[in-house]
C-alpha cells in the first residue's frame, strides 16, 4: 500500500494568509490523516499572530515551524504587497535549509500567493506544487489574467473608460482593480504580476470557493479554450473559515453580554485585521451606528493614516488605549445597554456564530465574508484596501448578500445618515431588498455547507486533490 504523502504549507506573514492556511493543514490532518508541516513567517510584532501560532503548536494536529526571520534591513518598499513579495523572496534559501533538515522532507508544497517562488525549492526536491489562493476565484482569475492585461492595455487601470475584460468571467471596473495594479511603475505592480505567472507554474491551484458560489469563474479558469490556456487545472476547496477558539476570544464578558440578546437583533462591527478608519469617519461610524437604534458589538482600533497600517501589527497590545478618546463624547454611555465595544480583537467566527448577530459591518475580506456567509449573516461592506473592492462588489451586485455605500470609503467621508440606513436594510427593514438580502444569506448557508458535506463539490474537489497528492 502507497504511505500517505507528506504535506508541507507554507504561509506569509499577516492573519488573513496564517487562518485560511492553519484551518486548510487541519483538515488534511484531520480529514484525510495526512502528515503535514506548515511552514509559518510570522509577524515579529503581532501578539495576536503568535498567540495564533502558539495554540497551533500546542494542538499537536501537524507540525508548526516557525522559519527564522530573514535581513530586511536594506529594503524600502513601503507598499504591504511589495513588503510581503520580497520577505517571502527572502525566505526562500531559509525554506530550503529547513526542508534539507527534515528526515522526512514532504513530497507536496503548498504555497499561498505571496510564496510562490518557494516553488523553486519544490523543484529542487522533487516535490509536488500547488497554489493555494486563501481569496475567492474572480480574484484568482485577476492573477493568472494580469500578464494578459499588461501586454494590451496602455495606460493606467483605473483610468480606462470601460471595464477590463476577463474570458469567461465578470469583467472588472477600473475602480475595483486591486491596489497592487493601481499604479502601474511601482514595484507592488511588478510584484504581483510575477505572482500570477508564478501561479501558472504550478500543478494545480487550491482556492478558498465553492462551485455553486462562484460556477462560471472556476468554469473558465479550466476552461482550455478560456482562462484555462493560461491556468492550471483549479480545484474549489472552500470554504474554508476558521473555527472558534475555545476560549471565546479571551472575553467572557462579550459572550455573556451576546448571550443576554434577541435573535438576530446585533450587528457585528469589524474591519479586520488591518483594517483602519479616519479619525473623523470612525466618528460618523459611531454616530451612524447610534442613529440605527440597533444592537452592535463593535471592534475598535485606533485610527490611523493608512488603512492597511496595521496589517503586521495586528493584535499589539501597545497599540490598545482608552478607547473613548477615539469615539464621540458621551458616544460610550449613551449606547452602554444596547452596544458594546471591543478594544483590538474579537473572536470574529465565535461573535458571528452566536445567535444573537443578525448582521456583520464589514471590510470584506474574503476571509470575513466567508465567515459571514457560513453563518447566514447579511453585510454591510466597507472595502478598505488589497481586493476588497472587487469582493464587494460581487458581494453586492452578484451573489446578493449585503449592502455598500453609494462613495467607496476610502474615496470619500460616508456619512451617519447613510450608515444608519445600511445597517437598518440588513437588520429590520421590510422592503424587498432587505428581506431579500437576509434570505441569500441563508441559502447561501446551505449552499456552503452541502459543498463541504459528504458528496458535496468541495467535498469531492479535496479527495481529488488527496488523491493527485500521492495518497
Amino acid at each position: 500500500m502507497e504511505s500517505a504523502a507528506h504535506v508541507a504549507l507554507i504561509s506569509s506573514p499577516g492573519m488573513g494568509h496564517l487562518f485560511p492556511a492553519l484551518e486548510f493543514a487541519t483538515r488534511l490532518s484531520t480529514r484525510h490523516r495526512l502528515t503535514v508541516t506548515v511552514f509559518i513567517v510570522p509577524s515579529r510584532s503581532s501578539s495576536a499572530e503568535n498567540k495564533v501560532i502558539a495554540a497551533a503548536q500546542a494542538a499537536g494536529l501537524f507540525t508548526v515551524v516557525e522559519l527564522p526571520p530573514a535581513d530586511m534591513s536594506d529594503v524600502t518598499e513601503s507598499s504591504v504587497v511589495g513588503r510581503l513579495a520580497i520577505t517571502m523572496r527572502r525566505h526562500v534559501p531559509i525554506l530550503r535549509s529547513a526542508v534539507s533538515a527534515m528526515t522526512s522532507p514532504p513530497s507536496v508544497l503548498i504555497a499561498d500567493i505571496f510564496s510562490i517562488e518557494s516553488f523553486a525549492v519544490a523543484d529542487e526536491f522533487d516535490m509536488k506544487k500547488y497554489a493555494f489562493v486563501a481569496s475567492n476565484a474572480w480574484f484568482l482569475a485577476v492573477m493568472v489574467y494580469a500578464q494578459v492585461w499588461d501586454r494590451e492595455i496602455v495606460g493606467q487601470y483605473v483610468d480606462q473608460k470601460e471595464p477590463l475584460q476577463i474570458p469567461g468571467c465578470e469583467s472588472v471596473r477600473p475602480c475595483d482593480v486591486i491596489d497592487p495594479l493601481l499604479d502601474r511603475t511601482e514595484q507592488q505592480y511588478f510584484e504581483i504580476l510575477k505572482l500570477g505567472m508564478g501561479i501558472a507554474s504550478s500543478d494545480g491551484v487550491l482556492v478558498n470557493t465553492w462551485d455553486e458560489l462562484q460556477d462560471r469563474t472556476l468554469a473558465s479558469l479550466n476552461d482550455r479554450n478560456l482562462l484555462g490556456k493560461i491556468s492550471p487545472p483549479v480545484y474549489s476547496i472552500g470554504p474554508i473559515v476558521r473555527q472558534p477558539g475555545s476560549k471565546k476570544g479571551g472575553s467572557s464578558e462579550l459572550f455573556n453580554w451576546l448571550s443576554k440578546q434577541p435573535s438576530e437583533s446585533v450587528i457585528y462591527v469589524s474591519f479586520g485585521s488591518g483594517g483602519t478608519l479616519s479619525f473623523e469617519q470612525m466618528t460618523e461610524v459611531a454616530h451612524g451606528l447610534e442613529m440605527s437604534r440597533q444592537r452592535f458589538v463593535w471592534v475598535v482600533r485606533a485610527p490611523k493614516v493608512r488603512s492597511d497600517g496595521a496589517f503586521f501589527t495586528t493584535g499589539d497590545e501597545s497599540e490598545e488605549q482608552s478607547l473613548a478618546k477615539f469615539l464621540p463624547e458621551g458616544f460610550l454611555e449613551r449606547t452602554s445597554e444596547v452596544g458594546f465595544v471591543v478594544s483590538m480583537w474579537a473572536d470574529q467566527t465565535a461573535v458571528l456564530g452566536s445567535p444573537a448577530v443578525g448582521g456583520f459591518f464589514s471590510h470584506s475580506g474574503w476571509n470575513s465574508a466567508l465567515e459571514s456567509i457560513t453563518n447566514g449573516v447579511p453585510m454591510v461592506v466597507w472595502p478598505l484596501y488589497a481586493e476588497q473592492r472587487m469582493n464587494a462588489t460581487m458581494l453586492t451586485e452578484e451573489i446578493g448578500v449585503g449592502v455598500r455605500s453609494k462613495e467607496l470609503p476610502t474615496n470619500a467621508l460616508i456619512e451617519r445618515e447613510e450608515i444608519a440606513a445600511m445597517v437598518r436594510k440588513i437588520m429590520v427593514e421590510e422592503d424587498d431588498e432587505g428581506k431579500a438580502i437576509r434570505a441569500k444569506a441563508k441559502e447561501l448557508q446551505r449552499s456552503a455547507a452541502k459543498a463541504l458535506g459528504e458528496g458535496g463539490s468541495s467535498h469531492h474537489n479535496f479527495a481529488r486533490v488527496v488523491k493527485l497528492f500521492g495518497c
